[in-house]
């Protein structure tokens, strides 16, 4: 290798780590992000909750009657649709089974799978959720200043940021 060619290839390998470098504050700050931003949605449908006086539900189960939706569907379905975050799914659906905000009923495929469905308790928690998103939506442009261009791109990078953290798992990388 000439020295020029030394040369090309060390101030290459400098300015990919210069790149990295400038990469990192700005990584770990979408992790905090992420993170405080779940946390934060979590605080709102709380909050909402309190307003209604709805002490019989948390805002994790009432996100999770909201993301079930009008479906009928298995636990393992609501993990693998994306439903559901927690690693205590079950703690969870048994509660709401137990509190009659969810049915289930044994599949009558598979036997030792379970349905769940909302009952009507858990579509008024569903309806809830609904509003509240319904609220926001009327007013997240003028009083947030996020429109449309703005939710495609951070729809696009948090998109892409899923996928790099799904193929690490996936792939061992």
């Amino acid at each position: 290798m000439r020295a020029g060619q030394a040369a090309n290839v060390v101030s290459i390998n400098e300015a990919e780590d210069e790149r990295r470098e400038s990469i990192r504050p700005l990584y770990r700050e979408a992790v905090t992000l992420v993170e405080r931003l779940h946390r934060r949605l979590l605080d709102v449908v709380k909050d909402e909750l309190d307003r209604r006086e709805r002490e019989d539900i948390n805002a994790v189960q009432a996100l999770l009657l909201f993301n079930i939706g009008d479906a009928e569907l298995t636990a393992a379905e609501l993990r693998t649709r994306g439903y559901y975050l927690g690693a205590n799914v079950s703690y969870n659906l048994k509660k709401l089974v137990e509190t009659g905000f969810l049915d289930h009923r044994r599949s009558r495929v598979d036997r030792r799978s379970v349905r769940i469905r909302l009952t009507g308790k858990g579509e008024e928690v569903r309806d809830l959720v609904e509003g509240l998103h319904a609220k926001h939506l009327a007013t997240i442009e003028q009083i947030g200043g996020i429109g449309p261009q703005d939710f495609q791109q951070l729809n696009k990078a948090l998109s892409r940021l899923e996928r790099f953290w799904t193929d690490q798992i996936l792939y061992r990388l």
